[in-house]
């Protein structure tokens, strides 16, 4: 009766019906994986990238948490 193309294209068309709304959200969240993607492979491949020092340390900033002791435990 159907092959598994035309099911195939069927499923697609019902899928794209039924999200149309969240479509250009989904297309944009997929853009920008790819970009964040395509930027660490880039800086994964040249680790020697212009304006770093390979000899400086890799600072990471960060929030130092404080621990309230006084509290008690459960």
């Amino acid at each position: 009766m159907f092959g598994m193309s035309e099911l195939a294209l069927i499923l697609v068309v019902v899928v794209v019906v039924l999200a149309i709304r969240k479509l250009p959200e989904l297309t944009r969240s997929a853009g920008r994986a790819a970009r964040i993607l395509k930027s660490e492979s880039r800086a994964l491949k040249d680790p020697d990238a212009p304006g770093r020092d390979p000899s400086a340390p890799r600072i990471v900033p960060g929030t130092v948490v404080g621990r309230d002791d006084s509290a008690p435990r459960p």
